[in-house]
């Protein structure tokens, strides 16, 4: 039986890894969509506010998880694999996060203006 369970883990994990590949890829264009609206917004209303440049931060985090996700999944070597897919799912949560205070940050820099 644990013979079994131990060839069912690799593909539980590239699973999470096809998921943290598209998730990323996709968040990358929503920060790049938001920080093109906030650029109307600060044109249009003069305050020109930090939610653009952590937008941009976060944008890199989901590209670095996209790319070592993508790297994971190219991989051959099942040690590196756990590795990369680990540092994935890392910088995956740690840009999940960093949205959510840039949607606090965003709010309230545009109820404050």
């Amino acid at each position: 039986m644990n013979a079994t369970a131990e060839k069912q883990e690799p593909c539980l994990h590239h699973d999470i890894c096809v998921h943290i590949f598209t998730a990323s890829a996709a968040m990358v264009g929503v920060c790049l969509t938001v920080i093109g609206i906030i650029r109307v917004v600060i044109s249009l209303r003069r305050p020109d506010i930090f939610g653009d440049d952590l937008l941009a931060i976060n944008a890199m985090l989901y590209l670095a998880a996209c790319l070592v996700s993508y790297w994971a999944l190219r991989t051959r070597n099942l040690r590196r694999n756990h590795r990369l897919e680990r540092g994935a799912d890392v910088l995956f949560l740690v840009a999940l996060t960093l949205t959510a205070v840039n949607a606090a940050f965003i709010a309230w820099a545009v109820s404050v203006h």
